[in-house]
């Protein structure tokens, strides 16, 4: 798989049959090793190694319904209190960071209304913090440490 703009980390791989898989540390499975599930995987660790962040208050594609239609966010991360906090959406390298990728989390986070949002594709990563009291966000110019997220964006 192709060396992303992420620390190197060190993953679980196994083969079955034709299919290459990845271990999930947080799902606790073997999942089919495709070029989204890289970045996802890298990225899952990249929050807990690199910025604090408890894998216990991980989800991963946790589902969502949108005008009716199912959907799953990639990552989703918890305050210490169970309250949705962050969102992540993943996407493979070869695929570029564009409006339809902000659109997609925008629409996703109609449903949570987090004060934080990042979309990456494994060599990109960009982060908002959503302010709804004036209708605003901001592109931060890192990705926060969990301890210092600000709980009252909310």
């Amino acid at each position: 798989m192709q060396q992303l703009n992420l620390p190197p980390y060190i993953f679980t791989l196994s083969k079955d049959g034709n299919n290459i898989k990845i271990f999930d540390a947080i799902r606790k499975k073997n999942l089919v090793l495709t070029p989204e599930e890289w970045v996802r995987q890298h990225f899952i660790q990249f929050l807990i190694q690199e910025k604090d962040f408890p894998k216990g208050l991980m989800a991963i594609e946790k589902g969502l319904s949108i005008n009716g239609l199912k959907k799953r966010c990639d990552i989703l991360c918890y305050s210490n209190t169970g309250i949705p906090l962050l969102m992540v959406e993943c996407k493979a390298p070869n695929i570029p960071i564009n409006q339809a990728v902000f659109d997609q989390i925008a629409r996703y986070n109609i449903k949570f209304r987090l004060p934080y949002l990042i979309v990456t594709n494994g060599m990109q990563h960009y982060c908002a913090m959503i302010n709804f009291d004036n209708e605003s966000f901001k592109f931060l110019n890192e990705i926060p440490n969990y301890n210092s997220l600000e709980l009252d964006k909310k």
